[in-house]
């Protein structure tokens, strides 16, 4: 798969964080995530659609507008590594991080690493 074919997909995932309804979620869904995928980070993980639409739905009710915007983004042989930084709703920078994903043969994410520091306190930590 060709870097700039991942790189679609991985723009197409990381703006759903972005949606505000679930609806608008699955569908983006199906342009970019496998219905088997795994979403991990430090304090959780989503197996499946349903999972992760609820962890971000979760996400949006703790940070309303909340989103993330890649910075750095490096594939090869189905796997990727982006840098990002996390974003409030009025664009204030919140936190950043580094994820690993990997895709299946249609180039639809398989499984999605995301790791950052978890803020002292934060439920899981």
């Amino acid at each position: 798969m060709e870097t700039t074919t991942l790189r679609n997909t991985w723009d197409a995932y990381a703006g759903s964080w972005k949606l505000t309804t679930a609806e608008e979620k699955r569908a983006r869904f199906k342009s970019c995530l496998s219905p088997a995928c795994v979403y991990r980070d430090p304090l959780a993980v989503a197996r499946g659609w349903d999972e992760l639409v609820e962890y971000m739905m979760a996400f949006h009710q703790q940070i309303p507008g909340g989103h993330f915007v890649t910075e750095r983004f490096i594939a090869h042989h189905g796997r990727s590594m982006a840098a990002w930084k996390m974003m409030s709703g009025d664009g204030v920078v919140l936190g950043d991080g580094v994820s690993y994903g990997e895709y299946d043969e249609e180039g639809r994410l398989i499984s999605m690493n995301g790791f950052y520091d978890v803020p002292a306190g934060a439920p899981g930590a």
